[in-house]
């Protein structure tokens, strides 16, 4: 393993290990999450908070790597596991800068579109792949709307996402995203199944609903 890892270096362990989380590892003893920009961007993780009630697991990073292994088991179900690997690296850079304690709570607001320019920030440091870079930071802004869309909240915007990233891929990485939380009972993982699900559905409701809503205004 090289000293500073390349972008080919760390993509071939994104898309071949089982367990990616145990690089990042190795890579961090060698205290390039410390010294070497861009990955002291990921280093900044180790010391972001996030509220315990949501997240037992403790620091972003910490919740980073579970995203990471739990995105390895199922890259094969995505349409482009590069990109879908890169956003589970990524996906919450931007709580490094967004997190705040508001009255005895831990936030992060935002970080979903501050990550998306952390991302490209990030990658661009390692590729000139300018598509590719475009496409991991689509998947980071939209990786909340799950939240949004469920809860129904004023953040959702399931159009606009639906014309930058694939449904199916936000729903995937999501679902990675809410297992990465602790240890899991079965419960309580065929409930984020479920979360993941109703995501689905309603946004096909929504978008069936613009769709109808454009055709009537044709007529």
């Amino acid at each position: 393993m090289s000293k500073i890892p390349s972008f080919a270096e760390i993509n071939d362990h994104l898309l071949k290990d089982n367990k990616p989380s145990t690089y990042l590892i190795e890579l961090d003893q060698l205290g390039i999450f410390e010294r070497e920009y861009p990955f002291t961007m990921l280093g900044q993780l180790k010391t972001t908070p996030q509220n315990p009630v949501h997240h037992p697991e403790g620091s972003v990073w910490n919740h980073t790597l579970m995203v990471l292994d739990n995105a390895a088991e199922r890259r094969h179900l995505s349409q482009d596991p590069q990109v879908f690997m890169w956003a589970a690296l990524l996906h919450d850079l931007g709580k490094a800068t967004t997190t705040k304690e508001r009255k005895g709570r831990i936030t992060a607001y935002d970080h979903d579109r501050e990550g998306q320019k952390l991302a490209e920030k990030f990658l661009r440091e390692l590729t000139n792949d300018t598509k590719f870079i475009r496409e991991v930071a689509k998947m980071v802004r939209w990786h909340m709307q799950i939240l949004f869309v469920v809860k129904g909240l004023p953040f959702a915007n399931v159009k606009r996402m639906a014309s930058e990233v694939s449904i199916e891929e936000i729903a995937l990485l999501g679902f990675c995203d809410r297992l990465g939380r602790g240890e899991l009972t079965l419960e309580k993982k065929q409930e984020e199944e479920r979360t993941i699900e109703k995501f689905l559905v309603k946004t096909l409701e929504i978008l069936q609903g613009e769709r109808i809503v454009k055709e009537k205004s044709n007529e």
